[in-house]
């Protein structure tokens, strides 16, 4: 049983509260909508759409890279090393966002692209520490609790960034963005557990990694439990991560929001995703993710469905209210779900495919949600309304997931692993 450690679980936990002022700022609120608003323009859509590729392409580089980076990190002792490098990319990325002038699509495309990547990249690292510094019956609460500190940290940034925002100090408001990642990380870049001695040298791990992407595909076929979770977690996070990136430009273009008026409404969100995350963190041990998760799906559900019928900001804010008090639970209740699912040993490989999973998903529902933007005129009611059956295939998929046989895959597998029968 892993043995607690009350500083090492808060670096840990510190870092979802770094990650979480870009986050908050770059993709939830300021830069999407300054970028498909001020530099490409909206009219039509256009912002809408190349929004979406910005989201979609990094998504899929994530997508692509994960379970090979995943794996090498597991044979090469570069986890912690691995997850300095994305960090640090993550934050020179948005910090360059203030060089980004209006008309300059392609400069703020591949910034955009260059930021969001790294830092999704950089969780299969993070991610990969809970089963390594929490025991089994205590990750759901772990996982919990950073997402809990992550909506903090989303609020703070977004306090921190409103006066600048009202005098439209936009550039400003990107280099603090940056800043603030960088100091909040730190304690877990330097903190977190040292790297396993390597098992290999980086060419053979190289190789190795390749083939042990494609050997963990195969594993799947004796993790039924698992494969099936996977394969509904690729839909419902595809609708969680694309209402999460669109909702800022659903609000500004829609329903008419300021800058400032979207800081207000991610705090409110932060505010109910905080509280949403403390309250389900119990019930995700107690009763077990899979409850969580489907719950909060059905809730998601209605999220959607209310959007489409929205008329005014005030309404607005209640739906937010909604969707914030869903967004943490279904998250931190998702990654507990994984780390119960995983043979000992094999901790960042697998959620390396997790990462596949979800960020390869994570590429329909934003171009869906662009592409219907701008084939109507830029009708983001339609957009947004297409995104609900995601929700719905995931929770019929995931109804099938037998959590206590789960458990007896991952001993068994963990025990062929080790070469006991």
């Amino acid at each position: 049983m892993n043995v607690m450690n009350k500083k090492t679980i808060f670096v840990w936990c510190l870092y979802d509260f770094a990650n979480s002022i870009f986050y908050a700022i770059i993709p939830a609120t300021i830069w999407s909508s300054y970028y498909a608003n001020a530099i490409v323009g909206n009219e039509t859509g256009q912002g809408d759409l190349w929004w979406g590729r910005v989201v979609s392409t990094a998504m899929l580089l994530v997508a692509v890279t994960s379970p090979v980076m995943g794996a090498i990190a597991d044979y090469t002792g570069v986890r912690k090393r691995l997850l300095v490098v994305y960090t640090l990319l993550s934050i020179i990325g948005t910090c360059l966002l203030a060089t980004v002038q209006p008309g300059m699509i392609l400069w703020g495309f591949l910034l955009s692209v260059v930021a969001y990547m790294c830092v999704e990249g950089g969780l299969v690292f993070y991610n990969a520490y809970l089963p390594e510094i929490a025991p089994a019956d205590y990750q759901g609460r772990v996982s919990g609790w950073g997402f809990a500190l992550g909506y903090a940290g989303s609020l703070i940034g977004l306090l921190v960034a409103l006066p600048l925002v009202q005098n439209e100090m936009f550039k400003m408001t990107f280099l603090l963005a940056g800043l603030g990642f960088f100091l909040f990380a730190l304690p877990a870049l330097l903190l977190l557990p040292a790297d396993e001695p390597a098992r290999m040298t980086a060419r053979e791990a190289a190789s190795h990694g390749a083939r042990g992407v494609i050997e963990t595909f195969r594993s799947l076929r004796h993790l039924k439990q698992m494969r099936r979770f996977l394969i509904s977690f690729f839909f419902y996070e595809d609708g969680v991560n694309t209402v999460i990136n669109v909702a800022a430009l659903f609000a500004a273009k829609t329903l008419g929001f300021t800058p400032a008026e979207l800081i207000y409404l991610f705090a409110t969100v932060q505010i109910s995703a905080l509280v949403g995350a403390l309250l389900w963190a119990k019930p995700t041990d107690r009763r077990g993710p899979k409850f969580v998760v489907m719950t909060m799906l059905a809730q998601w559900i209605v999220v959607v469905g209310l959007a489409y019928f929205v008329q005014t900001k005030l309404q607005f804010f209640v739906i937010a209210v909604l969707a914030g008090s869903g967004l943490g639970a279904v998250q931190a209740a998702s990654r507990a779900f994984m780390a119960l699912l995983i043979p000992v040993g094999k901790e960042a490989e697998y959620f390396g495919l997790y990462a596949l999973c979800g960020k390869s998903a994570s590429v329909m529902g934003p171009i869906l949600f662009g592409a219907v933007s701008s084939q109507t005129g830029g009708n983001q009611r339609i957009a947004i309304l297409s995104i609900i059956a995601l929700y719905v295939i995931g929770a019929v998929l995931l109804a099938r997931v037998q959590t206590a046989r789960a458990g007896i895959e991952r001993f068994s597998a963990s025990r062929a692993q080790n070469g006991v029968t």
